[in-house]
């Protein structure tokens, strides 16, 4: 009898079963975290893009001596399929239809633009759920996250 079971290789059932369990439990915790962790990484283009418009709405200002009113005076365009709607003095700069709607509403982030100041914003929903992640820049490049989708 020693023998024959001398000659058995392989796992038990019990075995695999303890395996699958292991890895799921592992699953469970790793994919939320992942999933937060990815949404995260996605607010790092509105901050790319708004610090874009910084750049080039202060290049504007130091070349005039005066803010852009108009985004076609900056001359910024976000390169690629961006998540984010950029707006700039209440007009947007590019058009993304994902972005562009969150909670229902088709509205862009209010930014201002006077002669002496600017605020400029983003608006997009990264991570696919109803609400959407908002970030502005002014032109002293105060950086806020008015609504963080990532939180919600």
């Amino acid at each position: 009898m020693l023998d024959r079971i001398k000659g058995n290789k392989g796992f038990t059932l019990i075995e695999l079963m303890i395996v699958v369990a292991i890895i799921g439990i592992l699953a469970a915790i790793a994919i939320p975290n992942f999933m937060t962790y990815q949404a995260k990484s996605r607010q790092s283009e509105a901050k790319v893009g708004l610090g874009g418009i910084f750049t080039t709405a202060t290049s504007y200002f130091a070349e005039n001596g005066t803010f852009s009113v108009l985004p076609s005076g900056l001359g910024y365009a976000p390169a690629g399929s961006p998540k984010y709607t950029f707006s700039y003095n209440a007009t947007q700069i590019n058009t993304v239809a994902t972005a562009t709607i969150c909670n229902g509403v088709t509205t862009v982030v209010a930014p201002v633009a006077t002669a002496s100041a600017f605020t400029s914003g983003a608006r997009g929903n990264i991570d696919g759920d109803p609400s959407c992640d908002e970030w502005t820049i002014n032109d002293v490049r105060a950086l806020v996250n008015t609504a963080n989708d990532v939180a919600s």
